[in-house]
C-alpha cells in the first residue's frame, strides 16, 4: 500500500477539529471515515474525496479532479483530485470541506 504520507498528514490536520475520524485501509491507500462514512482519503498522490451524487459532475468541472474509477467503471459522487488540486491549503480545505458536507448529510451508521 503506498501513499503520499505528507497529504496524509495534511488531509489528518484539515480533519483534527472533526468528532469521529476514523483511519482506515481502503481503496489501495488510506480512506478518512467519519462517523462510519468514507469522506475523504489518500491514494498515492492523489486525494480521493467524497462529493455525493449531486456533487459529482461539478466536482469533476473542476482543475486536476477527475472520476474515481477502480474497475472501468467510475464511482458516482468519488472524485481524484491530482496533486496540483491540493498543493495550496486552501484548495485541500475545499475539498475535504465539500466532502465533509456531503458525509454529514448521510443517515448515522
Amino acid at each position: 500500500m503506498s501513499y503520499d504520507q505528507r497529504l496524509a498528514q495534511r488531509v489528518r490536520e484539515a480533519l483534527e477539529a472533526q468528532p469521529g475520524v476514523a483511519e482506515r485501509q481502503m481503496f489501495g491507500g488510506l480512506a478518512f471515515m467519519i462517523g462510519g462514512h468514507m469522506c475523504c482519503g489518500v491514494t498515492g498522490d492523489d486525494l480521493v474525496a467524497r462529493v455525493g451524487p449531486a456533487a459529482y459532475e461539478a466536482a469533476l468541472r473542476r482543475a486536476h479532479a477527475r472520476p474515481m474509477d477502480l474497475t472501468g467503471r467510475p464511482l458516482t459522487g468519488f472524485v481524484y483530485v491530482g496533486p496540483k488540486g491540493t498543493a495550496r491549503r486552501a484548495s485541500l480545505r475545499r475539498w475535504v470541506d465539500d466532502a465533509l458536507r456531503f458525509v454529514r448529510s448521510l443517515p448515522p451508521k
